[in-house]
């Protein structure tokens, strides 16, 4: 369909005073890919390479969210992969589907984090994606890197450390909605059942294992390592403290 010169420079005129393109669509009645076609174009006239707009508390310098930064860095190390590509970029966190709770929990924890990025749910085999588009995800987590994590070195940098430091619950709670569980294990003495809870943390990265011991250790609860892969809590008085901060998921 044929528009108007003077509805192209009107609508241009519109877009450069901020508007959307949505806006300018819906004021001019003209169709909302018609609108970002004039708007590319006109940038690519004038030589103006679009940057999309970003609020990354690392490359802006703004005050970061850390305790919802430290519940998504545990999500992130658990079940969570980052897409860099030229024309990809995500975060994903992996989600059981049952567990509603927790799939509102990492979206809130991307949204606090950067607020402009969009976040999208996608159903998978059993599980929901969720899912932050933005590139600079890699700004926030330096753990990306080609291969799975458990194939290489994860450490934190200064900055994210002094972040598990201040909030380590918030950390610790974000690594066992992602890779643990709390479950009631039980026993027969003397005729006599019972029941007690326990904690479990699993994971294939020896320095991911680490990462949550060292902060366990810090917090004052105490663990065992049962195999190479999986972490216990089940001291009645360390599970109290679990229970408390953290708790099952949901």
């Amino acid at each position: 369909m044929e528009h108007a010169p003077s509805t192209r420079e009107h609508a241009l005129h519109l877009l450069r005073q901020g508007l959307t393109n949505r806006a300018v669509a819906e004021q001019l009645n003209v169709p909302r890919g018609t609108v970002g076609w004039w708007l590319h174009q006109d940038r690519k006239l004038r030589g103006i390479t679009y940057e999309r707009p970003t609020d990354c508390p690392r490359c802006l310098g703004r005050e970061l969210d850390s305790a919802a930064y430290a519940y998504l860095l545990g999500l992130y190390l658990g079940d969570g992969h980052i897409v860099s590509k030229p024309k990809q970029h995500h975060l994903s966190i992996f989600c059981t589907a049952s567990w509603a709770g927790l799939v509102d929990a990492a979206g809130q924890a991307m949204k606090s984090v950067m607020a402009l990025p969009s976040v999208s749910r996608v159903q998978r085999n059993g599980c929901i994606e969720v899912k932050s588009y933005t590139r600079h995800w890699v700004c926030l987590f330096p753990q990306h890197g080609p291969g799975k994590k458990h194939e290489r070195r994860i450490t934190l940098e200064p900055w994210q450390q002094a972040i598990v430091d201040a909030h380590p619950w918030e950390f610790i709670r974000g690594l066992i909605h992602s890779d643990g569980c709390r479950i009631t294990n039980w026993t027969v003495r003397t005729g006599k059942r019972y029941e007690y809870p326990r904690y479990f943390f699993t994971n294939h990265s020896g320095d991911i294992l680490r990462l949550f011991t060292d902060t366990l250790d810090r917090l004052g609860v105490e663990w065992k390592q049962t195999n190479a892969y999986n972490i216990s809590v089940a001291r009645r008085a360390s599970v109290a403290l679990m229970d408390a901060h953290v708790g099952p998921k949901y």
